[in-house]
């Protein structure tokens, strides 16, 4: 994640030298700790659902929102994180989102329903929220030079094994203590960071900011009102007042907060970003592509446990090839970037990602696993995984230096909407297949995921800007 400069001022006193920060790697490595916690906890819980919802009664509306309500508060407030950093200093702002983070891992693995279990996980969202951008801003703030580029790769390899672990560990956990421990296993490595990180962080004074709170409050309460209509379309229907009215009360929410940014003197989101062009497009394609990949852990992960009778472990190490996949599509998309430009590698990388998800939409009961799903899997989110590269360079190597910290914080914030949506989606599609077990439920949402890439193709062709990035040196995100 990164701390987005939020400031609407053009003209910059020259600042003074940074001082050196003298224990920084060890600081650094304790706030990798802690983010990694951070990204793990989007996908860890995947595999974990089916045996949550057999403890805790649980139904496919609140096996969504289990995911979602966590990337929902992430996302939604993590610009007001990033405020919060300036306001108070960032020093402070990191140790209270571990705190809060770390409290509700153990609130979360103590649940006994559905609200306990929904509320840690709200909780867990706002911790993430305070946490990661501070942590970024002083980790972009304690390096200088190669030091920082060396610090920042890092990071930003990080949030790219997080994700992919986060399946792998929640099937042993779960498979072997419990699905507790999914959350349990945070407490230890919080109270660990809170004891070393107070003398090994760096102390800076404040800057004096305003505080965006009706902003914050409204994109997260319209983002949230999406998700509920969307989760409620797969329940009543799409023409149903439990859903149209919440999807309505979206846009008036979402067009609320348009009017409070624009009318505010230090908004939570400076929506001239909006205007160019490099950014619109990564946004847009950190939104798809984010939205595909945790839907398809989420249905691949029910899938196999609820159709195909796996063990959470069995289930875990399916997906090891599909992280290791990613992982080669992002490397391979980096070095594609920079010698055939944003939009080829967008296009190819949304096409592939569509040709792999073609075969899960003809998933049958009785196909192989091993010929069908995982090849399938394999072949999207290799796609899949160079377009997040190429979401990122673009949105943050073809603006100008200045605008590249406010350009990530756009970015990251479509990162964990993206997220969000594309699990309240694909559950609302494959609503048949998650309730009764059926295959025709996980095929439509894959014949919809198949859609959503090829249309995400499209739209690349004409929306990615042409041209080579060009590095600004701006922190990346994960």
């Amino acid at each position: 994640m990164t701390h987005p400069h939020l400031s609407t001022h053009t003209h910059h006193e020259p600042a003074p030298p940074e001082p050196v920060t003298p224990r920084r790697w060890p600081m650094l490595a304790l706030l990798c700790l802690a983010q990694f916690m951070l990204i793990l906890d989007v996908t860890v819980v995947n595999v974990a659902l089916p045996d949550m919802a057999v403890d805790l009664d649980l139904g496919r509306e609140t096996l969504t929102w289990v995911v979602t309500a966590y990337t929902l508060c992430f996302g939604g407030l993590m610009l007001l994180g990033g405020r919060l950093a300036d306001v108070l200093g960032a020093h402070r702002t990191v140790l209270a989102g571990l705190a809060v983070f770390t409290a509700a891992s153990l609130l979360t693995g103590l649940a006994t329903g559905a609200v306990l279990l929904l509320t840690g996980r709200v909780l867990q969202g706002i911790g993430a929220a305070l946490l990661s951008p501070a942590a970024l801003s002083i980790v972009t703030t304690s390096f200088h030079g190669d030091e920082r580029n060396k610090a920042l790769g890092v990071w930003a390899a990080i949030g790219g094994t997080g994700s992919a672990v986060g399946v792998l560990l929640g099937g042993a956990l779960t498979d072997g203590p419990g699905w507790e421990w999914v959350f349990y296993i945070n407490v230890p490595i919080g109270v660990l960071a809170l004891a070393a990180l107070p003398a090994l962080l760096p102390r800076r004074a404040p800057q004096p900011a305003r505080l965006d709170v009706p902003g914050a409050v409204l994109v997260t309460a319209g983002t949230g009102s999406l998700i509920y209509g969307l989760v409620k379309a797969g329940d009543a229907g799409w023409g149903d007042s439990a859903a149209v009215l919440p999807l309505f009360g979206s846009l008036v929410l979402y067009g609320a907060f348009v009017a409070v940014e624009r009318a505010g003197r230090a908004p939570l989101m400076d929506l001239r970003m909006f205007t160019r062009r490099p950014v619109v497009a990564g946004a847009f394609l950190m939104l798809i592509a984010t939205a595909l990949l945790i839907a398809f852990f989420f249905l691949g992960s029910v899938y196999l446990q609820h159709v195909r009778g796996f063990s959470p472990l069995k289930t875990g190490l399916v997906f090891l090839p599909v992280a290791v996949a990613t992982g080669i599509g992002a490397h391979l998309g980096s070095r594609l970037v920079g010698r055939i430009g944003s939009r080829p590698t967008a296009v190819a990388g949304m096409l592939i990602a569509a040709a792999g998800t073609v075969p899960l939409a003809r998933l049958s009961a009785d196909d192989s696993v091993y010929t069908r799903l995982l090849p399938g899997l394999v072949i999207a989110t290799f796609g899949i995984g160079a377009v997040f590269v190429t979401a990122t360079t673009t949105a943050l190597a073809m603006v100008a230096h200045e605008e590249a910290g406010l350009a990530s914080g756009v970015i990251n914030t479509f990162h964990e909407v993206g997220a969000s949506i594309g699990v309240a989606v694909m559950s609302t599609t494959a609503a048949a297949g998650i309730e009764r077990g059926a295959i025709d439920g996980f095929t439509d949402a894959f014949t919809l995921s198949a859609a959503v890439a090829a249309a995400g193709t499209l739209a690349a062709l004409f929306l990615v800007p042409r041209g080579k990035p060009q590095t600004t040196g701006g922190p990346h995100v994960h």
